[in-house]
């Protein structure tokens, strides 16, 4: 059911989970509207367990083929006390555009696929029994729709994986005063042991900001009928830095009039500099894992909040120190526990799908991607933006750099504090990062393609990349003074011991266990021996579906001896302090 709360960086004690079985209806021909079921006497022909897309096991749905449109319909009885405040109905993602309506009225709407979204509706509750309806609509095949791994085959094939449709996140009513606090932001600052809070709020009241460690009150700040955005420099007793594997965070609660939110920071700086990634002003290597966040009986939803922590474990329990999380916006839960395990983590935006040869494309990426970073600015985890990654060709035509570009200077201009890469391993058009994807997998090819990286800080990209296309790289993108990142490497195919024919990765298959400790050694030893390489991203943590080139199996279960993963890369790099 995920009874968890959903937000912990922004928690009121008032809420109501929506969770677990709903009214269902899948309506493909998308007439549902016309044909009345939006009213609360409507009656819907199944049952499905949200927040489990229909796709998946979880939902008791598992209807992989595509849908085009479905229906949700829950009862919720609400008290007199309930109906006396504000009433905001959450949703943590619906894919793609939904419509909700309470008791029969159109109450508002959202399209993105990936980011949480609220509603309010007051205006349409009452005390007792009231009707929530939701109509989703979507379609992995439209080019407008960024879809990420969603595969537009009936099957899943390669590295695109079974869809998700409809409701994936936790739903959740939510109580709360007419003078309120809508938004918090943190910005931190180590040297002068500040942190600056920023609040917008609803209303006229009295703000109090207290601030805790491990329960001890280290900062405040309090004053007096304040109104719209407020700003509070507050200087910390104490100075605990956010680390990797130390994610220690400062507990917050803010109090707006009646309004309580329960929120937390970490303090720490990001910057790169001199070719080096610099966290807390010191030098360090990062050494990361592709994450795509799928799970084989939730698909896009882990089924438990402890299935969302393990992930992250199992990765540093290989000597991993953060992932890029691909191809998705992952729940915020899941960015809560990299908080305190002080693990690195590059967010990105699910780009694939979306025809980024095309202008309009920008109205298809540049609203949701502007709500991701509002609603993720405070993790201390996240340590770089990356909106799109891998933009070929579609149809021939490349892409349209002023799209990458735009939004890029948008990416900055919303957070100045962090790096952020414009289109992941090609075509970049305009970059903090300049970083490169090659699934080379010998590696001895692999160390001297980039011998003249490491001895004269030149990069040469002349090579073949993983689909044919010799000699693009000098024609759509050229490294100027930006640092190099190795962002997708390795995706070394392992089976079923030797070989499946059925499964899909990069290169030749392994002969056997030991070939694969010598191609993995020898690859992740290219890279942290590279003085002019600031970090790597392995491909992969698990398999996901027929791609079996993980290091554990989609089930989680380690392929490889696990303390043997972790002394090949801790190894110290030759760019660490």
């Amino acid at each position: 059911m995920r009874p968890e709360h959903p937000k912990p960086q922004f928690r009121r004690e008032e809420w109501m989970n929506l969770n677990g079985n709903w009214n269902f209806e899948i309506d493909n021909s998308k007439s549902g509207e016309a044909r009345g079921l939006y009213k609360a006497d409507a009656k819907l022909s199944g049952v499905i367990n949200v927040p489990f897309c229909p796709e998946s096991k979880l939902s008791g749905v598992e209807e992989k083929d595509f849908i085009y449109g479905l229906w949700y319909q829950k009862k919720v009885t609400l008290s007199e006390e309930q109906c006396g405040s504000k009433v905001f109905l959450h949703f943590g993602a619906v894919d793609y555009e939904c419509s909700v309506f309470i008791n029969g009225n159109r109450a508002g709407g959202h399209k993105g696929g990936y980011v949480s979204f609220s509603i309010d509706i007051t205006e349409f509750v009452c005390p007792g029994e009231n009707v929530v309806t939701v109509f989703a609509a979507d379609d992995t095949r439209d080019p407008m729709i960024p879809s990420g791994k969603q595969s537009c085959k009936y099957n899943s094939a390669g590295c695109y994986y079974t869809r998700t449709t409809g409701i994936w996140q936790t739903v959740w009513l939510e109580f709360v005063p007419d003078t309120h606090i809508r938004h918090v932001r943190y910005a931190t600052d180590i040297k002068n042991q500040t942190v600056v809070v920023t609040a917008d709020t609803d209303g006229r009241a009295d703000l109090d900001i207290s601030i805790f460690y491990e329960g001890r009150k280290v900062g405040s700040f309090e004053a007096e009928n304040l109104s719209g955005q407020i700003t509070a420099a507050i200087v910390l007793s104490e100075l605990h830095l956010w680390e990797i594997g130390e994610g220690r965070i400062y507990d917050v609660l803010i109090s707006f009039g009646k309004d309580k939110v329960h929120s937390y920071f970490g303090m720490r700086s990001v910057c790169i500099e001199d070719g080096k990634f610099l966290l807390n002003g010191k030098s360090v290597f990062q050494r990361l894992i592709l994450d795509q966040g799928f799970y084989p009986d939730g698909i896009y939803t882990a089924p438990t909040d402890e299935a969302l922590r393990k992930d992250i474990d199992i990765s540093l329990q290989m000597g991993f120190n953060g992932c890029r999380a691909h191809e998705k916006v992952f729940e915020e839960r899941w960015l809560y526990h990299c908080d305190k395990a002080g693990y690195l983590v590059w967010c990105e935006y699910p780009n694939w799908g979306l025809d980024h040869s095309r202008p309009e494309a920008i109205y298809s990426i540049l609203p949701e991607w502007l709500e991701e970073i509002s609603r993720d600015i405070n993790h201390p985890s996240i340590i770089g933006w990356c909106p799109f990654n891998e933009t070929w060709n579609k149809n021939g035509h490349p892409q349209y750099d002023e799209l990458i570009r735009q939004i890029y200077h948008v990416t900055k201009a919303a957070d100045p504090s962090r790096p952020c890469i414009d289109t992941s391993g090609f075509f970049h058009v305009e970059t903090d990062v300049y970083d490169v994807h090659d699934y080379e997998q010998n590696a001895e090819i692999f160390e001297n393609r980039y011998k003249t990286l490491s001895e004269k800080n030149e990069l040469c990209e002349l090579f073949d990349p993983p689909i044919s296309a010799k000699g693009i790289y000098e024609f759509r993108q050229k490294r100027g003074s930006q640092p190099v990142f190795m962002s997708e490497f390795g995706g070394i195919r392992w089976a079923k011991g030797a070989k499946d024919e059925k499964s899909w990765g990069y290169g030749a298959d392994v002969l056997g266990e030991e070939d694969f400790k010598t191609r993995f050694s020898g690859l992740v030893s290219a890279v942290l021996n590279n003085k002019n390489i600031f970090g790597f991203c392995y491909t992969q943590l698990t398999d996901v579906e027929q791609e079996q080139n993980g290091l554990y199996t989609y089930e989680r279960t380690p392929k490889f001896d696990v303390e043997w993963v972790r002394k090949v890369v801790s190894k110290k790099a030759a760019v660490e302090d």
